[in-house]
């Protein structure tokens, strides 16, 4: 598979200034030391707790937040170099095409938009940035992008607000896709959405990007839906990717602790079913102040000595899995162990 991007150790920190000068004096640390490579055409899944680092990473990606060190290599064509964009300038990502190919769906729809503005011009605004066309050319895309996402010619002079949420939220794929983009961050677009309607935005997707030959991030805490819509899966943990898997793989077959409570948690159709829980205790440590070692240990129900002593690596142990965690990947066993029978 071509990679169209490739982070090294990417971190991002939000500094927090203190005392009369207003001097640094520590930082949020949302980000610490990604190593991620994202393939042409794939959806990549990416999950976790609220405040773990999801939404932070997709915006490093496609550069709405710098980052404050490492490297994002993004390959424009298969047969090109890689460019590193982390320290590469507005201008510069304009003059080379780089920010009409990146774009973002966002989690709120309602405030991602100007309520002043009329769809006509909401969808235009990126259209123009980007491409010189005539008023008759551009009124008939944007026609064009509505019908694409289920909506028609009535819509163009109203405004967000007029609108239903699953509405607003294909006006906002809409907007993202006008200006031909290849790369798409996707920020729980399914999250303040009815059942019925996350299904249609989700079939909705899919078909985009299958027909413009798209590659997601989506990024989200809803495991039902991840599983649906994605093709390999990574699971963040304070600022930390904890394990990375394809979806199935990851599904049937879980090796780190936090993915097993994770997934424990997922509720069943069957009630007749004894549900297998992993319950974890305590509350996520700060980002200010991370624990030493695995970030999950003091939360961890199987953690041991070097769990508190040794950052884990991220590992590759085969089929395209890769784990960070100091129990060499027999949590399994473990589960079975400590809760009586093996998790399923």
């Amino acid at each position: 598979m071509e990679k169209i991007f490739e982070l090294k150790n990417l971190k991002k920190y939000y500094p927090i200034l203190g005392g009369i000068f207003r001097r640094q004096v520590n930082s949020v640390k949302a980000l610490d030391g990604i190593d991620l490579d994202i393939y042409r055409g794939e959806c990549l899944g990416l999950v976790g707790e609220s405040g773990c680092g999801k939404t932070t990473t997709g915006k490093a990606i496609i550069r709405l937040h710098d980052s404050t060190s490492g490297d994002i290599n993004y390959y424009p064509k298969a047969s090109e170099k890689p460019v590193n964009i982390v320290n590469m300038g507005r201008v510069e990502m304009k003059r080379r095409d780089i920010r009409r190919k990146l774009q973002m769906v966002f989690q709120d729809p309602t405030t991602s938009m100007n309520p002043r503005m009329i769809v006509k011009n909401i969808i235009a605004e990126p259209i123009l940035e980007n491409e010189k066309m005539s008023s008759r050319k551009i009124q008939e895309k944007i026609k064009l992008l509505l019908r694409v996402v289920g909506l028609n010619d009535d819509h163009l002079l109203r405004y967000p607000h007029e609108f239903s949420g699953g509405q607003r939220q294909r006006l906002a794929v809409a907007r993202a896709i006008a200006s031909n983009p290849e790369f798409l961050v996707l920020d729980e677009p399914t999250s303040a959405l009815d059942v019925s309607v996350q299904a249609q935005i989700l079939n909705l997707l899919k078909h985009l990007q299958h027909k413009l030959n798209m590659t997601y991030l989506f990024v989200t805490h809803h495991l039902y839906v991840v599983k649906y819509i994605s093709t390999r899966l990574a699971v963040m943990y304070l600022g930390k990717i904890v394990e990375l898997s394809p979806t199935e793989d990851l599904f049937d077959s879980p090796m780190h602790p936090y993915t097993f409570a994770l997934l424990s948690a997922i509720s069943d159709i069957d009630v007749d079913k004894i549900p297998t829980r992993i319950l974890l205790e305590g509350d996520v440590p700060s980002p200010i102040n991370p624990p030493a070692g695995c970030r999950f240990h003091p939360r961890c129900p199987f953690a041991i000595e070097p769990c508190a002593m040794e950052d884990p690596l991220l590992e590759d142990i085969g089929n395209d899995h890769s784990v960070a965690c100091h129990r060499k990947f027999d949590v399994p066993a473990l589960v079975h162990d400590k809760y009586g029978k093996i998790y399923t």
